[in-house]
């Protein structure tokens, strides 16, 4: 009854794409290929060495994974960083993936691939008429616009007026429409009615919703499921195992890396983070916050809440206090007294702030379980304190210069006193009370229906059947770029 049907839906719109994609040289990658970079064709890969990883330049496409090596341009080692013991204060291995190393300067860029390439090579999208809207609380409508461009796609970005400053910039440049909702990182409803409003005006406007588009979640289940695999595969002891993921709930895109992990290793935890000052699954609340880039005051549709075992929330406090302590000189200078390597406290500013929580929450999982040195904890890094640098020039001029002596109360208060407060491990009821939160967003405001709703929670299949897509797509795929010729050219 919820099968997805993805036969070409319009034969002319595939047609008008592919004649378009010929003209412009655009040679698409697989999912497969996203997910094992090594595979991509040895014509791609030489190209890619002459071209800046922020060019709009379409085999750029090529570049959406975990293993850009930024010094040679070409597919090193997954990037990853690990969090050492002087800085975390527990016992457990903290890994995160750096989404800084992806176009764009975040992992959002993969999820968008996820959500447009599917429509393009199936008909559903006809770059001659329709617009790409991106809504978004963060990196994901800057991902889509940039793959936007790199596919010749018209780009709208919908996102709240007080996200970070370098954020609108960007977008002004790259975008062909920005439009700017009332409110902060939680507004997320004034977003989808900046949707509604413009789908009643135009037709021509396609709406890529991140929070209910599963192409969003297949990319992760896919790409980033299997990367985290890899790794825990390399550095794993013979005693040691993943024993949680963390990810901040967001768009329940990347969450849904943890479904991946759960086949490989059953034992896993999945840990779902939220700001205290808005904590809609930990406790049905609502407000504003400051963490970035993690969107709520509502569950996501495509979020399969039954694979998530803990829930926490985060003080937007304590982030903005290490975004600090991470960046700053002083707080660097405090760090090395404390025995940090330097070489580790210079990659600090890879983590911007939705990803310092993310190392909060790994914190704050380990000291529940109590883990020791043979639990792994992996997380995402989603972007650097590069789109922040207007944020720590706010704190600087609200509180003053940052000093040693303010160092060490923030490396306190954010890392050293971190509890257990605000988190719980969900029975099976409370995991339904979160999913049935489902019922006020996406069937009484956005049309879906209680039927789906239901299936999402008591059949696995439609799971399974979702996140099992990738290879019906990649099909698809090489099918269009056999029919444009290029395919042949780059190998």
């Amino acid at each position: 009854m919820f099968g997805w049907n993805w036969a070409v839906e319009n034969r002319d719109y595939l047609n008008n794409t592919i004649e378009r994609c010929r003209n412009r040289k655009i040679f698409l990658p697989t999912f497969a290929q996203h997910k094992n970079p090594q595979t991509i064709p040895a014509g791609v890969l030489k190209r890619l060495k002459t071209i800046d990883i922020q060019e709009t330049h379409p085999l750029n496409l090529f570049r959406i994974h975990w293993q850009n090596d930024i010094t040679t341009g070409g597919v090193g080692p997954i990037n990853y960083l690990e969090i050492p013991q002087e800085l975390s204060g527990v016992k457990a291995r903290i890994i995160g993936l750096i989404g800084k190393y992806f176009p764009t300067g975040a992992h959002k860029v993969g999820a968008t691939y996820g959500c447009l390439t599917p429509y393009l090579v199936t008909g559903r999208f006809n770059p001659e008429f329709h617009k790409a809207v991106w809504p978004s609380t963060g990196n994901y409508c800057r991902g889509g616009v940039f793959n936007s461009n790199l596919l010749n796609v018209s780009s709208v970005a919908i996102l709240p007026e007080e996200m970070s400053q370098e954020r609108f910039n960007w977008l002004k440049e790259r975008a062909g429409e920005v439009y700017a909702t009332p409110g902060c990182e939680s507004n997320v409803k004034e977003i989808y009615d900046k949707c509604h409003e413009l789908s009643a005006q135009d037709d021509s406007y396609i709406i890529f919703n991140q929070f209910d588009q599963f192409g969003n979640c297949v990319w992760h289940y896919e790409v980033t499921g299997y990367a985290i695999e890899q790794v825990v595969r390399q550095v794993k002891s013979e005693k040691q195992d993943l024993s949680a993921f963390v990810s901040a709930t967001g768009s329940a895109g990347t969450i849904a890396a943890g479904d991946y992990l759960r086949k490989i290793f059953p034992h896993v935890k999945v840990l779902a983070s939220e700001a205290l000052q808005c904590p809609t699954l930990l406790e049905n609340g609502f407000g504003g916050h400051r963490i970035e880039g993690i969107g709520d005051k509502h569950v996501p549709w495509i979020h399969n809440v039954r694979n998530t075992d803990l829930v926490c929330a985060i003080d937007d406090d304590l982030p903005m206090r290490l975004l600090r302590l991470f960046n700053e000189t002083e707080g660097h200078k405090y760090l090395a007294e404390l025995g940090l390597a330097k070489t580790f406290i210079e990659k600090l500013p890879l983590l911007g702030i939705s990803s310092i929580s993310n190392l909060i929450s790994c914190i704050k999982l380990s000291r529940y379980y109590e883990f020791n040195e043979n639990d792994i904890i992996f997380t995402v890094f989603t972007d650097s304190a590069q789109l922040y640098q207007s944020r720590l020039k706010e704190m600087n001029e609200k509180s003053g210069k940052y000093s040693k002596e303010q160092a060490n109360v923030d490396w306190h208060i954010g890392l050293k006193k971190v509890s257990i407060d605000y988190l719980l491990e969900l029975t099976y009821l409370q995991k339904k009370r979160i999913h049935n939160l489902k019922y006020f967003t996406w069937i009484e405001q956005q049309g879906k229906t209680v039927e789906e709703l239901n299936a999402q929670w008591r059949n696995e299949e439609y799971w399974q059947e979702r996140f099992g897509i990738a290879p019906v797509w990649d099909k698809a795929i090489e099918e269009f770029n056999k029919a444009t010729g290029l395919a042949e050219e780059y190998a």
